[in-house]
C-alpha cells in the first residue's frame, strides 16, 4: 500500500514543565533560543512561550509550556518531553491513510494549533480498535507551508 503523503522534518518538540521562567533560563537566556510568541489556551490548559532555532523554511520551534492550571487535564507538565510536531505535505490525506491504517488519533480532529497551521495528534497509546499509538509519546502532524514543501522537495531532489 502506498503511503500518500511525506513527512518532511521536524516543525516543532514541545518541552513541558510547572514553569515556563525554569525552562527560558535554559532555552532562551542558555541556549540562546528566540521568544516569537505566546500561545494560551484554557481548553488545551496551557501557558506556552513559543522559541525557535534556525531559519525559513528549516526552523524548528522549541514550545516551552506550562499548564495554566496544574491539576487540570491535559497536564502538559508532566511529561517533560511533552510531543514532537512533524511536518506533513498533505495533513487530510494522512489522517485518513494513517486512519485506515489502524493508528489511534487524539481527540480533536484537524484543527488550528498555536503557531495558525493545520494541526492533528497522534494518541501516545493505541488501543482495541486503532493498535497503533506513539508509544507513550504524543506526536503532532503539522501541515506544512507550500515553501517548507518546496524547500524539502528542492532537498530531496
Amino acid at each position: 500500500m502506498t503511503r500518500p503523503f511525506k513527512v518532511l522534518g521536524v516543525q516543532q518538540i514541545a518541552i513541558g514543565g510547572p514553569s515556563k521562567e525554569r525552562l527560558r533560563t535554559l532555552w532562551v537566556d542558555k541556549l540562546g533560543l528566540e521568544i516569537t510568541g505566546n500561545f494560551v489556551s484554557e481548553r488545551e490548559n496551557v501557558d506556552e512561550d513559543i522559541c525557535t532555532m534556525g531559519a525559513g523554511p528549516f526552523k524548528v520551534e522549541v514550545d516551552l509550556m506550562q499548564p495554566i492550571d496544574p491539576e487540570k487535564k491535559p497536564a502538559v507538565h508532566t511529561t517533560p518531553l511533552n510531543h514532537v510536531g512533524l511536518w506533513i505535505d498533505d495533513l487530510p490525506r494522512a489522517v485518513e491513510w494513517l486512519g485506515a491504517n489502524g493508528v489511534r488519533f487524539a481527540p480533536g480532529g484537524i484543527r488550528k494549533g498555536a503557531a495558525g497551521f493545520d494541526i492533528c495528534f497522534l494518541h501516545p497509546k493505541g488501543n482495541e480498535e486503532f493498535p497503533v499509538g506513539g508509544e507513550g509519546v504524543l506526536i503532532e502532524l503539522v501541515q506544512a507551508p507550500p515553501e517548507v514543501v518546496a524547500a524539502f522537495t528542492r532537498l530531496a531532489g
